[in-house]
């Protein structure tokens, strides 16, 4: 009987000798292959493939706040106004969060870096842009699915961002002005340049 538990002990310590030489080579080969994808997709060549918020499903970004405005248009078009008041809300919200987000990082680097600065501004000033066209429709819709009051803080709010005198500006004062909550028409200065906001969809 104790012979045979020898024997037993014997194997388990063999046993044990054989799993521990295997282990190092094992982990030391896993590590090797996690680091080896690590570093292949790290390498500047490599840096814009691999970010994740140029990716195409990515939330935050100017390309979802697109899509969302795109499926907006199309529900619009089949008087699906709930969803079309859900899709771009989203995509206001997306293009208000980039907005502040480069303004924040523009602001950071004012007496630091001109290039990183103008880079952000802009940056802030196109999406901050995108955010007023996408509340302007958003407000269309409102108005559209018989919610005036709705669409008066929006308008209000776009006017605040652009100003009256531009083209995005000029039209939402119009549109208080149909739903009754001015009284007086205004007939401001052409818009020039860069400030001009591309024509909202008209909803009929």
């Amino acid at each position: 009987m104790l012979q045979r538990l020898v024997h037993i002990l014997a194997l388990t310590v063999c046993g044990l000798a054989v799993v521990s030489s295997l282990t190092p080579s094992v982990r030391g080969q896993g590590v090797t292959e996690v680091e080896e994808v690590i570093i292949e997709g790290s390498g500047p060549e490599n840096s814009r493939e691999f970010r994740p918020l140029n990716q195409e499903g990515s939330i935050l970004s100017v390309g979802a706040g697109r899509r969302l405005m795109n499926e907006a248009n199309e529900a619009i078009n089949l008087n699906q106004y709930a969803l079309a008041l859900a899709k771009l809300q989203e995509a206001r919200k997306i293009f208000n969060q980039l907005s502040n987000f480069h303004l924040q990082l523009a602001n950071s680097f004012s007496g630091i870096n001109t290039v990183i600065f103008e880079e952000q501004r802009i940056a802030a000033l196109e999406t901050g842009q995108l955010r007023d066209e996408a509340t302007y429709r958003l407000a269309l819709v409102h108005r559209a699915n018989n919610e005036p009051a709705l669409a008066v803080p929006l308008l209000l709010q776009i006017i605040r961002s652009q100003n009256p005198t531009t083209d995005l500006g000029r039209k939402s004062y119009q549109q208080l002005y149909e739903l009754g909550f001015v009284a007086s028409p205004f007939e401001g200065p052409t818009p020039t340049g860069t400030n001009a906001a591309p024509t909202a969809p008209v909803i009929n």
